[in-house]
């Protein structure tokens, strides 16, 4: 059982750092919109957050998780930064806006429902800490769900009937 457990604890954390991510480069390709690029980053540092939370709590579960969060430092940034500039040079960057809204708005409803199914088990399991990282965390999931759902609706009308 505690195998199933960390096999879940494991792909959420995989998803944490995608959506971080994406929500990272989204930011980075998207600076002249002053609530992507800051509300971007914010919501990213809330999964890098439960990155960290997960390896911690991945050792009750026998399974080893990098602490450290997939993030844009170093080369890493820069090739990610060059490769936006790139794509935002050959592509509508408002058409871009919503493709990467609709990436973040798809990873985060898979999050969500990664923390659920292991808020589930932790209930299951009476494991008190991991139900409270549940309740921690699947709240401000959900609030990123939302956010690109919010953006989607701002911005898809004006981007999809504008010339």
């Amino acid at each position: 059982m505690t195998n199933k457990v960390g096999l879940a604890i494991r792909e959420l954390h995989r998803a944490e750092n995608d959506l971080a991510t994406d929500l990272l480069q989204a930011s980075s390709r998207h600076k002249a919109d002053h609530d992507i690029f800051y509300l971007g980053r914010d919501l990213a540092k809330w999964s890098q957050d439960h990155v960290r939370e997960l390896a911690k709590h991945g050792k009750n579960y026998d399974v080893e998780l990098d602490a450290e969060p997939a993030g844009e430092s170093g080369l890493l940034a820069t090739v990610r930064q060059f490769g936006s500039e790139l794509i935002g040079g050959h592509h509508d960057p408002a058409l871009l806006l919503l493709k990467d809204l609709r990436e973040i708005h798809r990873k985060a409803a898979g999050v969500s429902l990664d923390w659920e199914v292991l808020a589930q088990t932790a209930q299951a399991l009476k494991d008190s800490e991991l139900l409270s990282l549940t309740k921690t965390c699947h709240p401000q999931t959900l609030r990123q769900l939302r956010w690109a759902n919010a953006s989607l609706k701002t911005n898809a009308a004006q981007i999809m009937v504008t010339p």
